[in-house]
């Protein structure tokens, strides 16, 4: 199965659970651009449980849109606050969220490559760091998988 296959599977394993569940899910998005937003409303019946995403690249679209405090924006607490910011404008059960370094150059202090995802559910957040290599691109597709990933852990449990 490659790459590209085993995103669209997760999304629409995602899906399936959403719909069995009726949860209703919602993206916020930086340096993935809209990436996971995609894979979901890609996957079958996404009109029924994907609300939607919010690509907030710039950091005052993140301050503004999404209530994101003012300061550095590659940051575990950066990547909840998009998620609860998300759900909130949205409607949304259960977000995910990511931000960081797709490079090529550092920012912030942090490498290119480093990602911060974040899952909301039920008030409660999960969040990881990654320093994923490659170029921006092979970034925002590994950040887009692993934020699928963990989308599909919360959906499951």
């Amino acid at each position: 199965m490659s790459p590209d296959d085993e995103t669209a599977e997760i999304a629409e394993r995602i899906g399936r659970r959403a719909l069995a569940t009726g949860l209703r899910i919602a993206v916020a998005e930086s340096l993935t651009s809209g990436a996971i937003a995609s894979q979901l409303g890609a996957a079958p019946e996404a009109s029924s449980w994907f609300a939607g995403g919010v690509v907030a690249y710039a950091a005052d679209v993140k301050f503004k849109v999404l209530n994101v405090d003012p300061g550095p924006v590659v940051t575990p607490r950066c990547a909840v606050q998009l998620a609860r910011g998300v759900a909130r404008l949205l409607g949304a059960d259960i977000t995910v969220a990511v931000t960081g370094v797709g490079g090529p150059d550092p920012d912030e202090g942090h490498p290119a490559g480093t990602v911060y995802t974040a899952v909301s559910h039920l008030s409660q957040e999960h969040v990881t760091h990654n320093v994923f290599e490659g170029d921006p691109s092979q970034v925002v597709d590994q950040a887009t998988f692993t934020a699928l990933r963990m989308l599909l852990s919360a959906v499951e449990a």
